[in-house]
């Protein structure tokens, strides 16, 4: 059984707007799965449709084996979602916003207060329980649209860019509690423009692009894909570089080198080649990594 079962999915909205075209996308039970693509391309839709706030036009959707069309109850119980836009009522305080979420799915109270205070908890925000929405810094709200979302433990969890506006620190800790949760058993599907989250986290990855997948791998097999990687390299000087041409090597600036290494050599080989010509690297940096280089060639095409 698939945790997210989706097969010749379409949606033309109302204007004539084709959203997606026959979209086709399995996700496993367990799986930390990612949905990519560009503003527009899709996935805002497709996720709508999973959750019921989208009607689709035609295909067939099923969550955990239960049916998008007659079982739309069982499958919103199935998933937590996590959306892009802040929709929490910022005058209600932390705790109640998750106890009051219990509620639409009959939860008791009692329960609900204790199952909320676990969450918060790990999610770092019980210490703000009696704060406001509106009194919570951008990085905390997103945090507790994870609380919220989670507080009737559904066994799927959505995530449209959970870490927008987080700043490095809170992102490695949401990521750290995201990786428990889906080795506690919780699916989890992941779309973001932070590439190097699915790097990190992610298993699989699909690509959507103008409405229909166009990439879908594991994401070991889709990284093994790209044939090279560009690092940016600050050096003393380009001195002895001049009159020096490599098919490998562009000079930016006189302090800033540009170098592509072949998936089959290393950045240590590249260094060496420099060190034989007198260039020693100050310091070297990805100019992007290799899910970017993916993702932005197959967006191309």
């Amino acid at each position: 059984m698939q945790a997210i079962n989706i097969k010749k999915l379409s949606k033309t909205y109302e204007d004539g707007t084709q959203a997606l075209t026959e979209v086709d996308l399995s996700v496993a039970v367990g799986d930390f799965a990612a949905l990519l693509g560009v503003n527009g391309a899709g996935k805002t839709t497709t996720i709508g449709i999973l959750t019921g706030l989208v009607k689709k036009t035609s295909g067939q959707v099923s969550v955990f084996g239960f049916d998008l069309d007659s079982q739309l109850e069982k499958v919103k119980e199935q998933i937590g979602v996590v959306p892009q836009e802040m929709n929490f009522n910022i005058f209600e305080n932390v705790i109640d916003i998750v106890v009051n979420q219990a509620g639409y799915y009959g939860i008791p109270r009692k329960t609900a207060l204790a199952k909320a205070e676990e969450i918060l908890k790990k999610l770092n925000l019980w210490d703000k329980r009696h704060a406001k929405g509106r009194e919570l810094s951008g990085g905390m709200k997103r945090r507790l649209m994870i609380a919220r979302a989670l507080i009737h433990e559904p066994r799927l969890l959505i995530l449209d860019e959970p870490t927008a506006g987080v700043d490095v620190e809170l992102r490695r800790g949401m990521w750290d509690y995201l990786q428990e949760l889906n080795t506690g058993g919780v699916t989890i599907l992941l779309t973001t423009h932070y590439l190097e989250e699915v790097e990190q986290l992610c298993k699989n990855a699909s690509v959507i692009n103008k409405g229909s997948i166009i990439l879908s791998d594991s994401v070991r097999n889709l990284m093994s894909t790209v044939e090279s990687e560009v690092y940016l390299v600050n050096i003393e000087s380009t001195e002895n570089l001049k009159n020096w041409n490599h098919q490998d090597v562009t000079v930016k600036d006189e302090n800033t080198l540009e170098i592509s290494v072949h998936k089959d050599h290393s950045v240590t080989e590249a260094l060496k080649l420099l060190e034989e010509r007198g260039v020693i690297a100050i310091s070297i940096r990805p100019k992007s990594n290799r899910m970017e280089e993916l993702f932005l060639n197959a967006v191309k095409q």
